[in-house]
């Protein structure tokens, strides 16, 4: 089964904590026995067997998870390879939420589900040993986020501008406030500009202020969003949206930290730091002719890119405890929930995954299910946007047309739910019909 989605450890290789030398393959526990939990083990001679006894060459690490058999799955990997065996386990061993029949051999899986217990297969653990992570009022930070925020931690130590680049919803509006905070400014304002959102026509006026009679309708002085953010921060998310004349202006303010306002005939003198965002490659909207090459080399640098949620899996399970208690305590997460989350890919990110999960509880709500299950979430959430496949994109577990096992076991998993079994198979349901029909399965 191949794996098109940049895995969390895939995207740390060579950054963090590992450093240089040879990788060392190992798997994250990262929820068991109804608890999220980041625990690293390493192979011990390229493999390790799960089961309900310690793990690992240490021991250190128990699951206390009694849907597990004593001898449940084996793990191993060479040659840049990944084998899952189930060993004859009560309740069976699932890959990237399809159960096995055989074994899988491939690249990193997303998730391996022993039991109620989830593991990621990572081809480098060194980074993630001795990590945890961090839950606050505000955020879930595991350690690929974590790096990301040193590196906000330095720029604001050290300069007047950062500029932040990640896929929607992976949080630029909670890292330009960090900037802030951790800034000399933090006693300051905070000034945030959607610049795709303002008007054409008026985005001189509205940044950089205009004075009495500059325009018709211009009554009185009034001060732009530069002249508010004076002694603090301004974040000016979707950046690339300004016209390349509003650049030329921002640029002269950030040069000579005076602002000049529409009408006005003296410039007025202003003390800022200035946080910028965009969801697209800015060099390229350079390269383009969209963007001012000479605003780049002014505030794209230092540049802090926030990772996207396929790249912090570890963190899911307790986005998911938090997304269910911000919408009623009474409702709890079921493995089979997560499961199906860490395998979907999430285009939209945080804001999509929250969204989906409120959604999801609601329908376990109407049902009167104590728990949220994979069962509740859309068919479409965290799908990508492709209008050859309305489905989450998954391989089975072998990579192959599923055979009559594949089949068996996804059906009685969604309990007989054709397009349930559908979407765990990866496959349309008209195409699984088809695939039962041949197999003599009713």
């Amino acid at each position: 089964m191949g794996n098109d989605a940049e895995t969390e450890e895939q995207a740390g290789k060579g950054r963090g904590r590992a450093g240089g030398g040879r990788p060392e393959p190992g798997v994250l526990l990262i929820y068991s026995a109804g608890a999220a939990r980041l625990e690293a083990i390493p192979l011990e001679d390229g493999a390790i067997e799960l089961g309900r006894g310690p793990l690992g060459a240490s021991g250190a690490v128990t699951l206390g998870d009694s849907v597990v058999s004593r001898k449940h799955a084996r793990l191993s990997h060479a040659a840049a390879r990944w084998t899952v065996r189930d060993l004859g386990s009560r309740n069976g061993t699932a890959v990237d939420g399809v159960t096995l029949a055989g074994e899988y051999v491939g690249g990193a899986p997303r998730v391996v589900r022993v039991g109620d217990s989830l593991f990621l297969p990572v081809d480098d653990i060194r980074r993630f040993r001795g990590a945890a992570v961090e839950v606050n009022e505000r955020m879930v930070m595991g350690p690929t986020l974590g790096e990301a925020w040193q590196a906000l931690a330095r720029a604001a130590a050290s300069g007047e501008t950062v500029h932040l680049s990640g896929e929607s919803g992976t949080g630029k509006e909670l890292a330009a406030e960090a900037f802030h905070r951790l800034g000399p400014c933090a006693n300051g304002p905070l000034v945030a500009v959607n610049c795709a959102t303002i008007p054409e026509g008026v985005a001189e006026r509205l940044l950089f202020g205009a004075r009495k009679g500059a325009y018709s309708g211009a009554v009185a002085d009034s001060d732009g969003h530069l002249q508010a953010a004076h002694g603090g921060t301004l974040f000016l998310d979707e950046v690339a949206e300004l016209s390349l004349s509003v650049q030329a202006k921002l640029l002269r303010v950030l040069e000579t930290h005076e602002v000049m306002a529409l009408g006005a005939s003296h410039a007025r003198t202003v003390d800022i730091r200035v946080c910028t965002a965009t969801h697209t490659n800015l060099r390229a909207e350079v390269a383009r002719g969209t963007f001012r090459e000479d605003l780049y080399f002014r505030i794209g640098k230092p540049e802090v890119a926030l990772p996207p949620l396929r790249e912090r899996r570890c963190e899911v399970p307790w986005l998911i405890e938090r997304a269910l208690a911000a919408f009623t305590p009474a409702l709890s997460a079921h493995v089979s929930l997560i499961e199906e989350c860490l395998v979907r890919p999430w285009p939209g990110n945080l804001r999509e995954l929250n969204a989906e999960l409120r959604a999801a509880a609601q329908r376990a709500q109407s049902l009167k299910s104590p728990t949220v299950e994979a069962v509740h979430l859309s068919p479409t959430a965290g799908a990508r946007f492709d209008a050859a496949a309305t489905q989450p994109a998954r391989p089975t577990a072998a990579a192959r047309v599923p055979e009559k096992s594949d089949i068996e076991s996804a059906l009685h998993q969604a309990n007989g739910n054709v397009s349930a079994a559908a979407r765990a198979l990866g496959l349309h349901r008209n195409q699984l019909r088809r695939w039962m029909h041949k197999h003599g399965l009713d």
